[in-house]
């Protein structure tokens, strides 16, 4: 299984409306010398859909140069075949293990709408793809019954970044799924629970502040230790609710800053953090 354990969605950091390329080397650093299992740049959390074609391959050239040996899964997602694809030819020479491909967004897809594209996706690359199903963003959710075709159906396709927050919906992927495809939880609150059934491990927001803390519950859970995986799990919730009092990265950055590691500037069309959100990730970080 390619990926498994702690993955952290990567922010990109700004700075006066660039990319803070400096900021962000040293937010890699961070998760490499944190020990997180493989990184996810390039996806929601990065602010991805406001980067340039040029800030994109810059980003992942610089991601896959300081990665070392932990597998990249890299957003390339677009709501069209010919999007999708013109992302990943943009970005494979950059340094890709394998594409992280969204439910396309905005169309509102059926079931055979959403088979038929990440089949033809797939058959299309020479890189496993992990679907991401995030209803909450997309519009649309990816049945369990869909997913499964996918799985057993659709050579290339390896797993599943399941945030819908069905909990049953995710149990029934797992019940099906064939052996070494991977459910990896899109949502950070609810990842004991996933793992607890079966997946593999977590896509997390809440590592970017605190990688080693995520990554030691999820290595908990992957041995059975589930009393201490509850354990770290009960001290991480309340960070991560509070990474998602406004929309994702607004209150992670505004989390880093308190930190020192990097602005919490966004990217229209997202907003600076309220005055709320700022006091509320100051306190939530201090133990991190």
């Amino acid at each position: 299984m390619l990926f498994k354990g702690c993955g952290t969605a990567l922010v990109t950091p700004f700075i006066d409306g660039e990319v803070d390329y400096e900021a962000y080397a040293s937010l890699v650093d961070r998760q490499v010398e944190s020990g997180v299992d493989f990184l996810v740049p390039l996806a929601t959390t990065g602010e991805t859909p406001t980067l340039s074609a040029e800030e994109k391959q810059a980003l992942l050239k610089l991601t896959s140069g300081l990665a070392g040996k932990l597998p990249l899964l890299v957003g390339c997602g677009s709501n069209s075949v010919p999007g999708t694809l013109a992302n990943m030819k943009l970005l494979e020479p950059c340094g890709v293990d394998a594409w992280l491909v969204v439910v396309p967004f905005y169309n509102k897809p059926t079931q055979e709408g959403q088979y038929l594209y990440f089949k033809a996706i797939a058959e299309a690359s020479d890189k496993p793809i992990v679907i991401y199903n995030v209803p909450g963003r997309t519009g649309a959710n990816m049945t369990a019954a869909t997913c499964l075709r996918l799985a057993r159906e659709v050579p290339g396709i390896i797993g599943i970044k399941e945030a819908s927050g069905k909990i049953d919906q995710v149990r029934e992927i797992l019940e099906g799924a064939p052996e070494g495809f991977a459910v990896l939880s899109g949502d950070d609150d609810l990842t004991l629970e996933m793992m607890r059934s079966g997946a593999a491990g977590v896509v997390s927001v809440a590592s970017n502040i605190a990688p080693s803390r995520v990554k030691a519950m999820t290595d908990a859970a992957l041995e059975g230790d589930f009393g201490k995986a509850a354990a770290i799990d009960a001290e991480l919730q309340t960070l991560f609710k509070n990474c998602f009092v406004e929309s994702n990265p607004i209150p992670v950055k505004a989390g880093l800053e308190a930190m020192g590691l990097c602005r919490a500037e966004v990217r229209l069309p997202l907003s600076a953090a309220s005055k709320d959100t700022v006091g509320i990730m100051r306190e939530t970080v201090k133990p991190f």
